[in-house]
């Protein structure tokens, strides 16, 4: 690290040494650049020479800093994941970063708290680190080989034609684009006054609107699928899905930089089929594990399988929850909640053309976009009536398994005895229409799922099923059943 870190220092300080070199030229402002930069690299240098770490009965301790110190410290009793990540700056040298963390994360944007980064150590220490802390118990000449494993899955070359609908590439696309055009608007750059861009500009003022929007739409078709293949092939390569003895699943991914993720079975909660609708109209989903100390923040931590037949998908959630979710009935919802789904996408269709009417009337607009806009009824209630026909929910076992969604449909199943309680859920558009959502709150994946527009009396029955006896001092007894009863 002490090759590693300066360099990545001199990189992180360009802006500030490259306008101090050619913008102060000839000023002090060059000399405070200079400075700045080489400040910069000696707390680089420092941080290396000076970080240590030990293993205590209790916890793990990191000390680091010449002038300005820091000690932190984690209870090995809180510790909920033990990630080893390998950036190509550490595979260089054979080295990796040990991520501890309890579980605990910072509101909105702020940083993880109390997560302990041990970075650059070997590798085989790495794998020590996690035995030794997520097993709790000594690591020996035989476990630091690394103890024996039951694959569950490991990726398969073929499933990269999944990867153009997952979309992935529509978010590189739109951030380079965003970016390109943030630097030349501060530059006060126009990049059609100049070379090919002209040129392509002028090409498609001179032909029809409708054969630039044709061309326009199949070139970002193209490289927004070769970007999603690329993304796929460096996020997933070499995926593999491990089950160690004593309930620990070992989740390995990456081709540049490689990810190894743990996470104890006893703290599984539940697993998630995601079928996006590009994705599911090519058979495709991907299953995601719901275990504390593992939040939606953390980017893919508990992927348990990437983009792949669905078939493949019900079989590992399968082989990891014990419930195979493809084969378990789910309850109808009554056809109210058809007509609330069909009314609401209906509704926003509405709305879209009534604000393109008023835009066309503001003169911002055209007229042909509000006229066009009745087109997408159809598709609407096409959308309300695959939402109507995805919902569902059960009871199986350990698990409360609901179904939602239409462009983002889920499959979900949660763990009963691992809920922190249940609440009934009515708007005033429900109440009308006689129905509710049941919410079931975990300290796992988003933190609660729902169970949508189930009838009144049969979602009270669902919540009193999922958590018997939680209910019972809050129902009101049905006035005829008590009746007959004291008749009796």
């Amino acid at each position: 690290m002490l090759l590693i870190r300066p360099v990545l220092d001199v990189v992180r300080s360009l802006p500030v040494l490259v306008g101090a070199l050619f913008l102060g030229h000839g000023s002090y402002w060059q000399w405070i650049g200079l400075v700045a930069t080489g400040v910069t690299v000696a707390v680089g240098i420092s941080h290396c020479l000076t970080s240590r770490y030990r293993i205590t009965e209790t916890q793990v301790e990191w000390r680091t800093g010449l002038v300005l110190r820091k000690h932190r410290a984690v209870p090995r009793d809180r510790i909920r994941t033990v990630d080893v990540v390998s950036e190509p700056k550490h595979r260089l040298f054979s080295l990796a970063a040990v991520r501890i963390g309890t579980g605990r994360h910072a509101h909105g944007k702020g940083p993880v708290k109390d997560e302990l980064i041990l970075d650059a150590v070997t590798r085989s220490e790495a794998a020590r680190l996690r035995t030794l802390l997520l097993h709790r118990k000594p690591v020996t000449e035989e476990s630091a080989a690394g103890p024996a494993e039951t694959v569950l899955a490991t990726v398969d070359k073929r499933w990269l034609r999944y990867a153009p609908f997952t979309l992935s590439g529509i978010a590189v696309v739109g951030a380079v684009l965003g970016a390109t055009y943030h630097f030349a608007h501060e530059l006060h750059f126009d990049p059609a006054r100049y070379g090919p861009i002209r040129e392509l500009t002028r090409r498609a003022l001179e032909q029809p609107v409708w054969l630039t929007v044709l061309v326009a739409a199949v070139g970002l078709l193209a490289l927004v699928s070769v970007l999603s293949v690329g993304g796929y092939a460096l996020s997933f390569w070499n995926f593999r899905l491990t089950r160690e003895p004593g309930g620990t699943l070992h989740i390995r991914r990456g081709l540049v930089t490689t990810r190894s993720v743990s996470i104890e079975e006893n703290r599984l909660r539940g697993a998630e089929l995601k079928e996006p609708l590009p994705l599911r109209m090519v058979g495709g989903a991907k299953c995601v594990a719901m275990a504390t100390g593992l939040h939606e923040a953390d980017r893919g931590g508990g992927l348990l399988l990437p983009p792949a037949p669905v078939a493949r998908a019900h079989e590992v959630a399968a082989a990891v929850i014990g419930e195979d979710l493809a084969n378990v009935p789910l309850t109808r919802h009554p056809q109210r909640a058809r007509t609330r789904r069909i009314t609401r996408a209906v509704t926003g269709v509405l709305v879209l053309a009534a604000t393109l009417f008023g835009l066309a009337q503001l003169g911002v607009l055209p007229n042909w976009p509000w006229q066009a806009a009745p087109v997408l009824l159809p598709f609407a209630v096409l959308i309300g009536l695959d939402r109507y026909r995805t919902l569902g929910h059960a009871i199986t076992g350990r698990y409360l398994v609901t179904r939602s969604g239409s462009l983002a449909r889920a499959t979900v199943a949660v763990r009963r005895d691992g809920l922190t309680g249940i609440v009934l859920e009515q708007s005033l558009f429900q109440r009308r229409a006689g129905l509710l959502t049941v919410l079931a709150p975990i300290a796992a994946g988003r933190g609660h799922y729902r169970v949508l527009d189930v009838g009144e009396a049969e979602g009270v029955s669902l919540a009193d099923a999922v958590q018997p006896g939680l209910l019972t001092p809050f129902l009101v007894p049905d006035s005829r059943a008590v009746e007959e009863e004291t008749r009796g």
